[in-house]
């Protein structure tokens, strides 16, 4: 069965793929930029807010071991979904909450999940669920930056309410 792609983004990419890398099922991880209108951004101008994309995680994934269902459940359990544009110390659209979803089962599948994830907070999700655009990589340095670094995690414990 070939591997499928889902595209995540939950404050700085980092820490993000850390999760995503460490599931049974994940082929691959690849960090970078998408949801806004610069082509080929660089690190420095999605910083500065200034292309309206989210540092984001394309993961591959093979839905024989691993079903887009628990990315899902990692993608919620691992952010705090009801802070706009900001998590932990990163503050900024590219920092936000957003489910790029590639076809309509996984845009159902998403918006599903999100509605049942409300139901047990009293803040508000202010998670984007949109369409996939034009994923762009990270340079190089930012791939697997905290395994190459020997770090587990960078997150910051910032639980919903």
């Amino acid at each position: 069965m070939p591997t499928r792609t889902a595209t995540f983004a939950a404050g700085c990419f980092w820490g993000v793929e850390a999760e995503f890398r460490a599931l049974d099922g994940v082929t691959r991880t690849t960090v970078g930029y998408t949801g806004g209108s610069a082509d080929n951004p660089t690190y420095q101008q999605v910083c500065r807010g200034s292309t309206g994309h989210a540092e984001a995680v394309e993961v591959q994934y093979d839905p024989a071991v691993l079903s887009y269902q628990q990315l899902l459940s990692t993608f919620w359990d691992n952010h705090n979904p009801t802070t706009r544009n900001r998590q932990g110390w990163d503050i900024g659209s590219q920092y936000r909450s957003a489910i790029f979803a590639h076809d309509d089962e996984q845009l159902a599948a998403a918006l599903a999940s999100r509605d049942a994830r409300q139901a047990h907070l009293s803040r508000e999700i202010v998670t984007q669920i949109v369409p996939a655009q034009r994923f762009w990589p990270a340079e190089e340095y930012h791939q697997q930056y905290l395994e190459k670094r020997g770090q587990a995690s960078c997150a910051v414990t910032v639980g919903a309410a």
